[in-house]
Formats: structure tokens, sequence, C-alpha cells
């Protein structure tokens, strides 16, 4: 008899453990965090947006979390139109939104007003508060390096730029491009535009031939799909005009790229969610990764270029990363218009919205 009851008693407390141990695991199916990010851009445009997408597969791939994305939103990064479209995720009531970009940093500071509950996260943002952070690849430590590359590389002694919005990452990265140019160059003349439009390849492919036309023979791209149509500009000069690329290593992709300012934002919404699902996010901060980090952060140089050169560029890269060198991130000169081939104040492309 004793051992009957022994044996029940066994029985039951394994079935209290089954039970718990089933119990525990439908609460970690139910307590599953879910993420959704918010990329303005079309995310195959083989430059920052897509990193956004190489950042969700990874975090899909890696992570134990719900996560999605909505893509393809606003071409202009119109702050009206992500605003909603943050707002529309919200309503949805994931715990955490991931805004990629820095036209995010309006739409991300007020939706996270609305819903207190849920985290928010600015990659490439500046914005903070109470549950509310921004994830910051340092791309204008590239982007500098890339401006001393075009300083030493060009022989016309005419640099160009072009760039299609300008939140407040995408005129850092110009800043820094230019002062990098001015560190080794400072003679070059230089040409800087905002197209307006990421991914258009017919409006910045019209940029890049006035800016090759006022004497440019490299360029630096700070763009989207838009990049395309200036890659096909520049392949048409033979090799008189050379590219310079950004977030991704260019150089690996088309033989008219000298350079590219590496930035992959993927791991900074990659550390995002990990850093959620490990209990280390904290609101009200700014996390940023920069040259410590080369895997992430570096200026790729074709193979093409000289050992002096590249040798040149290592040393300054070594200055950057110990503070030797700091950057200037304000560029406070004219801007090229490529409609009359004239230089014109900053304050003028602000006209061109009415």
């Amino acid at each position: 008899m004793k051992k009957r009851i022994l044996l029940l008693l066994v029985i039951a407390i394994f079935s209290i453990v089954a039970l718990v141990g089933c119990d525990n695991g439908n609460q970690a199916k139910e307590e599953k965090l879910k993420v959704s990010i918010l990329i303005p851009g079309k995310h195959t445009d083989g430059g920052f947006m897509e990193a956004a997408y190489r950042g969700y597969e990874k975090v899909k791939s890696e992570l134990n979390v719900d996560v999605d994305y909505v893509s393809n939103v606003s071409a202009t990064s119109d702050a009206e139109v992500l605003t909603e479209a943050m707002r529309d995720l919200a309503e949805k009531g994931p715990d955490m939104i991931i805004g990629h970009g820095g036209q995010n940093n309006i739409p991300a500071e007020t939706v996270a007003k609305e819903f207190p509950e849920i985290k928010f996260v600015v990659i490439q943002g500046n914005v903070k508060g109470e549950n509310l952070s921004s994830y910051v690849v340092l791309q204008e430590e590239s982007a500098w390096l890339a401006g001393a590359l075009a300083g030493l590389t060009t022989k016309s002694n005419i640099v160009g730029h072009i760039s299609g919005a300008w939140p407040k990452p995408g005129l850092i990265g110009r800043a820094a491009f230019y002062d990098g140019l001015k560190y080794v160059n400072p003679n070059a003349t230089f040409l800087s535009w905002f197209t307006g439009n990421l991914d258009d390849t017919a409006i910045n492919a019209k940029a890049a031939e006035a800016e090759i036309k006022k004497g440019a023979d490299v360029i630096y791209t700070m763009l989207n799909s838009g990049r395309a149509g200036v890659v096909e500009v520049i392949k048409d000069t033979n090799g008189d005009v050379r590219h310079i690329g950004n977030v991704s290593d260019w150089t690996k992709k088309d033989p008219s790229f000298i350079g590219s300012a590496v930035s992959d934002a993927s791991v900074a919404i990659f550390n995002a969610v990990k850093d959620f699902t490990d209990g280390t996010w904290e609101a009200n901060k700014v996390t940023s990764i920069g040259l410590e980090s080369p895997d992430v952060v570096k200026l790729a140089i074709a193979d093409d270029v000289s050992a002096d050169i590249k040798a040149k560029i290592e040393e300054l890269a070594k200055k950057l990363e110990s503070g030797e060198i700091t950057i200037n991130k304000t560029y406070e000169g004219k801007e090229f218009y490529p409609e009359t081939g004239e230089f014109v104040e900053q304050s003028f492309k602000e006209s061109l919205k009415k």
C-alpha cells in the first residue's frame, strides 16, 4: 500500500511538472516579442534601404522575435507620410518599432508620445525620449575618408557630391566628405547638390551630367536606387570620371568605383533588437558604432588605387579613430545647381519645394 501511494505521488508530481512546463511553453509563445521595421524607400535599392532589409533578415534568422517590415513608403522622405505609416504600425501593437533613417526623427518623436507602451528606435537618428532611442552607424567617419580619397585622386581638382533627401545624417555625411576633401586638398573645388529624390535615376543622372560638365572627375553619391543613373553617366566617360559610393562596398560591384564609404546600418538594426531581447535596451540614449568596428564602418578602396594613397588613407583613419583628427559636421558653403550650372545658397533648394 505504501509503495502504491508513493508511486501515485511520483506520478502526480511528474504530471504537475509536465503541466507547468507546458504552461511555460505556451507563455513563452505568448510573450514572444514583436518588432516592426519602417523602411522609407525601396528595400532592394542596393544602398541604405537595402541595409535595413539585411538587418531584418538577420533579426529574423538569429533572434527569437516576430519581426516584420514595410518599405517603399516615401521616396521623398515626406515627414507626414512617414508619421502616418509609423502610426499605422503602432496601432497593430508591436513591442518595438524601428524607423530606418534620420528622416524618421520627427515621426518617431510624434508617434512615441502617442504610444508610450511601445519602444521606438531611429536608425541614424539623433532623438531620445522616455520610450525612444537612436542607434547610429557613424557614416561621417567613412565619408570623411571618402573625401580624403577624392582629394588625393582628383586630376581636375574638382570633386562632386550628389544626394537625394537632406535629413540631418545626410547633411552630416556631406559635411564630413567636404571636410576630408579639404583636409588633404584645400584648393579643390566642391560641387554639391541634393536632388530631392534618393530613388529617381533620371534626376540624379542629370545632376551627375552637370557636375561632370563643370569639370568634376570624382563624384561621391549618397543615394539609393537613384545611384544607378549616376553609374551609367560615369561609365560613359570611359574612366575619365570615377565614382565613390556609400553604405556597402561598391568597388566589388563595378570598376567605375574608386572607393566606397561603407557604413552597414543593418548592424544597428540587429543590435537594437538584440539589446531589446537581452533586456539591455535603454531609452533616452544614442548608441553609436564607428571605425573601431571595421566590419561595420570603413573606406573600401579599389584595387587600382596606388599603394601610397592607400597608406595615406590608412594613416588618416588611425588619426580619426584616435581623435587626433576631429570631423567638422557642418557645411556652410554654397551648392551647385545642375539646372543652371551656377552656385547657389543652401536655402535655394527649399524654394524648389514650393
